[in-house]
């Protein structure tokens, strides 16, 4: 039938079908949607409750309720934590994204999996009246890597997604830490307990300046639209594990604390509760240089007795991750386990092994063996029960970084994963990791996960080997030494490598770097007392220590070589092997280090320093400048008492270098 302009009019009723019955007609029934935002609110869909519903209508309104009271206990633990210290109660906080309140009117359900709007709902009000009294705090709680992703590249200018997935971020005029800016409250209980003085990298500050920055962040936080809420755990013992909340107003610190801090399982946030410790984040807002000790626009507080640490003035995530590193070595040594700065390792047999060693002398290229299984790459507890990696994540740095170097690294370089500062092509984003142009100090962080033969849980038995690695740019220390439990605490509380200081136009002297427990910026205690934790663990486990040598070969840096990798990597298959303690050893002067006369795989010449050098002349005026080294960095930790009793004490300091 023809149509009133002649052509062929279209049906659109029936179905017409080929000779071979397909339809012709693939259209579809219209969406369940009158406008665009509830069209959007339909593409996601709810996630599955995480308590099981109970059979039977009764069981299941029960549960219902259960959510809701769980939900308003939760909105009032965060209103607890955003509360001002001069008021009664917190300010009124509500799950979701403010940006999609219409969104989840249209649907007439929450925006977003987390999200719940019904206003009519949040934690109490605050009594005192102010502006910021007058409005929600929209709180957007343990959100998604995705979700995350979504809200850094909408809301926060500097954030991409690299050709790889990784989100690349900036952390703004700040690239690294803020050493001189940290602050430790000296009430009574921290004035005895903890380590002030030379050396320390605690610096003190009032409790009344402590709650002063504390308003100012919490006023902060409160005065925005939204806030970014962690619940998360440090620890992967299960019987000494800690609840910590970071609260924080970027996407970028949410997400990097995610990757960072052991992910709870949603049951686990179920009965969350109280944390044990409390970040609060407010970066992007200065501290008030009139303010007593402060002496920048930057400080980073925390105060053991209330649990909570304050950030203003910098962005640096890092800030975050080494801040509760430190208070890890304040409350695990309260509990009788030692925190340490270390990576772990554990081979096929569980025979573990802990690596300590400053930056540059090849900690995270040591520990990570293809042959064994990682434990954790920082930041490592021994308790009773073994050894357990307090993060969830890696934070590994990214210059020169390459596939051939490390591949680890880079296949973890992917979504998920936040990149810190680096700089990519504008077009393919691809990363330029050669390229200092933002800073050198260019991070990535990631969960433990990314790294194909990590130990998940990250636990494991009680160690085997304690490895102290040097990076010795003087070219004096044996590429491996065997020491007893003496000398082990006397490396360990030293804490040495060596830096080449100097320009690239010529070559300077090498300069000696000390850091107590191969971690002085983030301890709490006196390091004699992770000595004497040290010394008796090792003692009780028959844990065997040895000092290894990743430095400089027949001369200092300038004169003689590095030594070469492949080797260093035979001598720690050695030590994991239980080679070495079944070969010979001599004694060297000035140190009396027991260094082995051979090492399968490794030449022998090398073994013993001063076969390598060929001014033998040269080579004892070193060897005694740096012996000087060690006896003057000493000298501040040789009136200590380290132990129960003096013999131990008597016993390290005799450890030492003699000439």
């Amino acid at each position: 039938m023809a149509a009133p302009n002649g052509l062929a009019r279209i049906e659109t009723h029936g179905k017409k079908k080929h000779e071979n019955g397909v339809c012709h007609d693939d259209s579809a029934a219209p969406v369940r949607a009158q406008t665009i935002d509830e069209l959007h609110s339909l593409q996601r869909k709810r996630s599955a409750p995480t308590t099981p519903i109970k059979d039977g209508a009764a069981s299941a309104f029960a549960a219902a309720l259960s959510e809701e009271e769980r939900h308003r206990q939760q909105m009032q633990s965060i209103s607890a934590s955003l509360a001002s210290l001069t008021r009664e109660t917190g300010p009124k906080v509500v799950k979701g994204d403010p940006a999609r309140k219409g969104e989840a009117a249209a649907k007439g359900a929450p925006a977003t999996p987390h999200a719940h709007h019904q206003h009519h709902h949040p934690a109490a009000p605050t009594i005192a009246v102010s502006d910021s009294s007058l409005k929600f705090t929209h709180v957007l709680y343990n959100l998604s890597p995705a979700e995350l992703y979504e809200q850094a590249i909408k809301y926060e200018k500097g954030s991409f997604i690299t050709s790889t997935g990784a989100l690349a971020t900036l952390s703004g005029a700040k690239t690294g830490r803020s050493p001189r800016d940290k602050r430790v409250v000296k009430d009574e209980a921290a004035a005895q307990e903890l380590w002030w003085g030379k050396g320390s990298p605690n610096i003190e500050m009032d409790e009344h300046t402590f709650l002063t920055n504390r308003e100012r962040a919490v006023d902060y936080l409160n005065s925005l639209d939204k806030v970014f809420v962690n619940d998360q755990f440090l620890n992967w013992d299960p019987e000494n594990r800690i609840k910590v909340r970071i609260i924080s107003a970027r996407a970028y610190h949410s997400l990097f604390m995610h990757n960072m801090c052991i992910r709870p399982t949603d049951e686990e946030l179920e009965s969350f509760g109280a944390p044990d410790f409390t970040i609060y984040n407010a970066g992007q807002f200065p501290c008030n240089r009139y303010t007593h000790y402060m002496t920048s626009s930057t400080s980073v507080d925390i105060n053991l007795a209330r649990r909570e640490m304050v950030i203003l003035g910098t962005q640096y995530a890092g800030e975050m991750k080494k801040g509760l590193f430190g208070v890890m070595h304040y409350l695990m040594p309260r509990r009788g386990i030692l925190s340490l700065h270390s990576g772990c390792n554990m081979g096929k047999d569980g025979d573990v092994a802990l690596f300590f060693g400053l930056s540059g002398t090849g900690k995270t290229t040591l520990s990570t063996d293809h042959n064994r299984l990682l434990i954790g790459d920082d930041e490592h507890c021994w308790s009773d029960n073994g050894v357990s990696n307090i993060e969830g994540g890696c934070y590994a740095k990214c210059i020169d970084l390459s596939r051939e170097k490390e591949p680890d690294i880079w296949n973890a370089i992917k979504f998920g994963t936040v990149l810190e500062n680096v700089v990519f092509d504008e077009h393919t984003r691809e990363v330029d990791y050669a390229d200092k142009s933002v800073t050198e100090n260019t991070r990535a962080a990631y969960p433990i996960e990314y790294i194909p033969n990590a130990k998940i849980p990250c636990v494991g038995p009680h160690p085997k080997n304690v490895i102290l690695l040097a990076c010795d740019a003087f070219g004096v220390l044996p590429p491996v030494s065997k020491l007893n439990l003496a000398q082990t605490m006397y490396h360990f509380i030293s804490g040495y490598t060596a830096l080449v200081a100097g320009t690239e136009d010529g070559i300077k002297e090498p300069q000696a770097t000390f850091s107590a427990c191969f971690g002085a910026a983030f301890i709490m205690l006196h390091p004699t007392k992770y000595a004497a934790m040290l010394a008796e663990k090792m003692q009780k486990y028959g844990a065997t220590g040895w000092l290894v040598n990743t430095g400089w070969s027949g001369g200092r840096y300038g004169v003689g070589k590095r030594i070469r990798l492949p080797y260093t990597r035979k001598i720690i298959d050695a030590i994991h092997s239980g080679e070495l303690l079944t070969a010979n050893y001599k004694k060297t002067e000035v140190f009396g280090l027991e260094i082995p006369t051979e090492i399968d795989g490794v030449p022998s010449e090398i073994l013993d320093p001063i076969n390598t050098w060929t001014d033998k002349a040269a080579y004892k005026e070193t060897l005694l400048r740096l012996a000087g080294l060690f006896k003057k960095n000493f000298e501040v930790f040789a009136s200590s008492k380290i132990g129960d009793d003096s013999s131990l004490t008597d016993e390290i300091l005799a450890a030492g270098p003699s000439f």
